[in-house]
């Protein structure tokens, strides 16, 4: 992609407006007649392994027949919406208004005669006609200082006149110095209350920008990240413009495998949001008109997904929100399991709350029915997470027991046919999007269970989660603190294996189920192995790195502090 401007000066380009990015067509893979076609053979697939699950003539003992049941609805309910979400994805949000308000967004003769033609930065941004203010706020609650420098800096060298501010609700001196160096603003909070969003309510309150963009601290933007947002704004209506997130991090196990659990959900999930105006704020690497926020209160407060719950409250508004499949932004990816366990905490709390303590259905709220349908997958998705414990215990009812989910009269090969035409054609539409199949998504989506089980017991006993930044390295920890209940679930996996093999040895037959208890005692291995490595790493660090970061406070002349 190029940026708007070479750094080199304006007078020497022209006396037109200033050339804009050529942009490459990020959402013509989903538009893809090869895409669609996969997409309507796994739907076909999805739909005959349901009737086969469904068939009275293949159902076995009623135990482990309700858990696969119960597990494999969720899926290939998830599945089936997702693959008509995808369908949808041919909608391109950049409409002629668009098109128009981008190609005068700058003026030239106003750049030449102030001096600014080397300092895109200062370019003043215009929509009909009417200059155009921006204030871009990086939220920071104790990442590293050398992450937080490299987001400052590329957020104050973006084209468009735009100020910068730095939110730290960690309270550093040490940011602060930063922000003072760089030329950024800077506040901080007496009080952390209402976690990122009260942040950035706080920091509303002391500004007047028509638009506000937000970026988490470590998300480093491209320079034209204004340039291919703020044209959408030209539509009255809209509230919102969201980009994907992408990571630049994935350099290990965990990383890669929670980079990649996001990649399919930003290429082709939210595109097709779009169609329906569903796209939903994700947090960081979104800018926002004022106005709409304001019309319902703020950013929300009463929850740490605070993202998903101000979007459903705008869409219940009437307001309209875009998502451009357009990379404008690379940040860090978890790459601990501790750090993977607080976000899929944090997301997956906000998405039973929203499920649980909010009636999508409701006859007096505004959102259509796709918008109902769509934030009702969103709610629901986490509840995949919870299937895998389901299906991990459905092997060892039938090694013990010998309690199984099919008919002894069903065949093994019927049975893998079957379910082959579901996982099968996933993993093919998972290596047509992605390139390959990543394993280290399907070691974390199986592993991942406790977390989403923990999360919807804390939104059924109204527990409160405290707040904690994903990349705040000041307060890692080793990660068998957070994953006692994969730990011991693969010691039982493990022994079940081997209960499973001497059976089999002894019968003169492999069977299904232990087939399947060994390939599901190596994926949670896989998980256990990394968390290995992981502790070894950091039992390396010496002690005094790990320590958390002390906070003193002191006023200094570019700070607000309030």
């Amino acid at each position: 992609m190029t940026s708007i401007e070479s750094r080199a000066p304006l007078a020497t380009a022209l006396a037109t407006e200033p050339t804009l990015p050529v942009r490459s067509s990020e959402n013509g893979r989903s538009q893809s007649p090869s895409l669609v076609l996969l997409v309507l053979i796994a739907t076909i697939g999805i739909l005959a392994y349901t009737g086969f699950l469904l068939n009275p003539g293949s159902r076995g003992d009623w135990l482990p027949y309700i858990m696969v049941i119960t597990a494999e609805s969720i899926l290939i309910a998830q599945a089936l919406l997702s693959m008509w979400t995808i369908l949808s994805a041919a909608h391109d949000p950049r409409d002629f208004a668009f098109h128009q308000a981008h190609g005068s967004l700058f003026r030239s003769r106003d750049i030449l005669r102030d001096g600014f033609g080397d300092s895109p930065e200062r370019w003043t941004m215009h929509l009909a006609n009417t200059p155009v203010s921006i204030d871009v706020f990086i939220t920071t609650y104790g990442e590293d200082i050398r992450t937080i420098r490299r987001t400052v800096t590329a957020a104050i060298a973006m084209t468009g006149a735009h100020l910068t501010w730095v939110l730290d609700d960690g309270k550093s001196d040490e940011v602060r110095s930063l922000a003072a160096e760089l030329g950024a603003r800077y506040v901080r909070r007496l009080s952390g209350g209402g976690a990122k969003a009260g942040n950035i309510n706080h920091a509303l309150a002391l500004t007047r920008s028509e638009f506000f963009m937000i970026l988490d601290a470590d998300f480093v933007p491209n320079n034209d990240f204004l340039v291919e947002t703020v044209p959408f704004f030209a539509d009255h209506r809209v509230a919102f413009v969201q980009t994907p997130q992408s990571y630049g991090n994935l350099h290990n196990v965990i990383s890669r495998g929670a980079g990649y659990m996001q990649s399919v959900f930003y290429r082709f999930i939210q595109p097709g949001r779009n169609r329906f105006n569903a796209a939903f704020c994700v947090g960081t690497n979104v800018i926002l008109r004022r106005t709409a926020v304001d019309e319902i209160g703020g950013m929300h407060t009463d929850s740490k997904s605070e993202d998903v719950w101000t979007s459903l409250m705008l869409h219940e508004r009437g307001w309209k929100t875009v998502y451009i499949p357009l990379v404008l932004a690379v940040g860090d990816a978890p790459d601990t399991i501790e750090a993977y366990t607080k976000q899929q905490l944090r997301w997956a709390t906000g998405g039973f709350e929203i499920l649980l303590q909010h009636n999508l259905f409701s006859r007096r709220s505004r959102l259509t029915v796709d918008q109902r349908l769509q934030y009702l997958v969103t709610a629901s998705f986490y509840l995949t997470g919870i299937s895998p414990l389901l299906l991990l215990l459905v092997p060892p009812l039938e090694i013990f027991f010998e309690l199984r989910p099919v008919h002894l009269d069903t065949s093994l090969m019927t049975w893998v046919l079957y379910y082959a035409g579901f996982y099968l054609l996933q993993i093919v539409l998972a290596f047509y999007t992605m390139g390959s199949f990543r394993w280290e998504t399907l070691m974390l989506a199986t592993a991942s269970f406790p977390i989403y089980v923990t999360a919807l017991f804390n939104v059924l006993l109204g527990k409160e989660q405290k707040w904690t930044a994903t990349g705040d390295k000041n307060r890692a920890r080793s990660p068998f603190n957070v994953m006692i209940p994969q730990v011991l679930f693969f010691v039982f996996l493990f022994l079940t294996s081997i209960v499973a093999v001497w059976r089999d040895v002894d019968n003169g037959m492999l069977t299904l189920a232990t087939a399947w208890n060994v390939t599901n005692t190596i994926i949670l291995g896989g998980f256990v192995a990394t968390a290995v490595r992981e502790a070894a790493a950091f039992a390396s660090v010496r002690p005094s790195a790990r320590m958390t970061v002390g906070t003193a406070s002191a006023a200094m002349p570019t700070a607000v502090t309030s």
